[in-house]
């Protein structure tokens, strides 16, 4: 059986988070200049980094937070505060402008693949999904599924980064932004919850 619900709740919240709509402006300021080859080779790179990334820590994250002997709660509220700025920065439209890399750099692996897409916020949610799933397949495949989708979102987003543009215009990046960055900071708002509550019930 396949966990619908479960699905849907991963891949919008990964989507509120990674952002596709909000990630053109900064994929094409970082690929200006670029050959329509290029920028397709950068979309398809940043999408597999960021990709393998998430995948690496919903197998082994909690096994690496044990190691270096941090909680998921004290990872969680972490990730809801640093997500609540950046819903701040997305509210207010005063995030920063990415600098112009020279083709001599891969952007794809970073900042784009990391930590643009695969950044903390999206680590901590993916790992939550992933515990909830208690290793059942139906909620395994599930969240795997939401993965891989919000993931192919991504590289499609990118990959037509120039036509999306031309639709929509800047203001509609704006308002998709701005609708985001609400979203975000209720999910942050909750992720800080949840690891309050955590800890109270540790204690």
């Amino acid at each position: 059986m396949f966990d619908s619900k479960l699905f849907l709740e991963a891949y919008i919240t990964l989507f509120v988070i990674m952002d596709p709509p909000g990630t053109l402006p900064i994929f094409l300021a970082l690929t200006n200049g670029r050959s329509k080859a290029q920028r397709t080779r950068a979309a398809w790179q940043a999408a597999l980094v960021a990709f393998c990334v998430i995948c690496v820590f919903a197998l082994f994250g909690q096994q690496i937070l044990d190691y270096l002997g941090v909680t998921l709660p004290a990872l969680q509220g972490s990730g809801g505060l640093l997500l609540l700025l950046i819903a701040l920065e997305l509210l207010t439209g005063r995030s920063e402008e990415p600098s112009h890399s020279n083709e001599a750099v891969n952007v794809a692996l970073v900042p784009l693949g990391t930590p643009l897409l695969a950044g903390p916020g999206a680590i901590v949610a993916v790992m939550v999904f992933a515990k909830r799933t208690d290793h059942h397949w139906s909620g395994v495949l599930a969240v795997g599924a939401a993965i891989v989708a919000i993931h192919i979102t991504l590289w499609l987003t990118m990959r037509f980064s120039v036509q999306v543009i031309r639709v929509i215009k800047d203001s509609g990046v704006t308002l998709v932004t701005r609708i985001a960055g609400l979203l975000l900071s209720a999910i942050a708002v909750q992720m800080v919850a949840d690891a309050v509550r955590a800890f109270i019930k540790a204690g």
